[in-house]
């Protein structure tokens, strides 16, 4: 798999994300083992940016780790600094269901905030079951929509 390549404003903007992150895969004394690869290649999955610490006192064996992590896990090599190597790999999006042809989504529960008239005491908070038809006014009542009234003349072009 051919690793990502990022233009430089792209690299700057990972390495923005990734600074406040805490390193999840640890690479020991054995290097780059299939393990390692695996449990990289899972939280790329999960999160997308990954911070990898490595072990190793040779900074031309940390990079060339990460350029071999980059390569076999289809990533980004976003920052090598230190014992830090930095990845990043576009999360794929969940594959969605297939629901019958035309079929509305269901019913969706909706919080009603309602705030008191008088500052002292606290917002009523209400769930509300509303289906595909159903909104909430500003007021907080439920209606349902009307169908969308169309002209005559655009009725008989059709």
């Amino acid at each position: 798999m051919a690793s990502l390549v990022l233009t430089p404003a792209q690299r700057k903007q990972k390495r923005a994300e990734a600074h406040h992150l805490e390193p999840v895969v640890m690479v020991g004394n054995d290097g780059l083992t299939a393990a390692v690869v695996k449990e990289a290649d899972g939280a790329l999955k999960a999160h997308g940016l990954i911070k990898v610490r490595m072990l190793s006192d040779s900074r031309e064996q940390r990079g060339a780790a990460l350029q071999q992590l980059a390569e076999q896990l289809g990533a980004a090599a976003v920052q090598h600094i230190g014992k830090l190597l930095v990845l990043w790999r576009p999360i794929a999006p969940p594959p969605r269901a297939e629901s019958a042809a035309g079929a509305l989504p269901g019913p969706r529960v909706v919080k009603i905030l309602k705030f008191a008239k008088s500052g002292n005491h606290r917002p009523q908070i209400k769930k509300v079951k509303l289906f595909g038809n159903q909104r909430i006014t500003a007021g907080g009542s439920i209606k349902r929509t009307k169908p969308r009234v169309t002209s005559v003349k655009k009725k008989a072009q059709d």
